[in-house]
């Protein structure tokens, strides 16, 4: 590894230099408009997959519907979560969140499917998980060292999705499924 040297008087001269752009400084070299757009696609597959599981804890029933119920909750309470990280994102970089519902199933890697019972529940939402875990991923490769916050951010999202799946499959094992 080399010496870490940097210019601190040039740094702190381009640091006056479009203020109003926040924390976008000229070290920000991936495209903010393509990021942005990717980034409200991922915005909507939070706020499908939010929606989707709160469909679930409500329409749980059976045996073991009260448990599953309470791990559909917790989940969607985490995809809110995401729901907040990727707006806030999206508006650190000067972008727009993208809540409108009109469109938001096209804009949305995943589907909303609510499930006539329980098992079918926990597919629907296992299948979601793991369009969301491929998709994700390959941001993250995509994003590379061109926006490691932004990669950052959504390599958190993926371990929680990759945790999620690992959930909703222990659900179908144990259910002998």
């Amino acid at each position: 590894m080399n010496e870490f040297k940097i210019d601190l008087k040039l740094v702190r001269e381009r640091a006056r230099e479009h203020m109003a752009e926040g924390a976008v400084t000229a070290s920000y070299v991936a495209n903010r408009a393509l990021v942005i757009k990717v980034l409200n696609e991922v915005l909507a597959t939070e706020i499908v997959c939010n929606l989707r599981y709160k469909n679930h804890h409500y329409m749980a029933k059976g045996l073991h519907g009260m448990p599953v119920a309470a791990e559909f909750l917790t989940h969607a309470n985490e995809e809110q979560v995401h729901v907040d990280l990727v707006a806030a994102r999206i508006a650190q970089l000067g972008g727009v969140p993208n809540f409108d519902p009109n469109g938001l199933h096209s804009r949305s890697h995943a589907e909303y499917k609510e499930g006539k019972d329980l098992e079918e529940m926990i597919r629907e939402n296992l299948v979601a998980e793991r369009v969301a875990i491929s998709t994700y991923a390959e941001m993250v490769q995509w994003l590379g060292h061109d926006d490691p916050t932004t990669r950052r951010m959504m390599e958190g999202l993926l371990a929680t999705e990759e945790e999620h799946a690992d959930d909703l499959a222990n659900m179908l094992y144990r259910s002998g499924r």
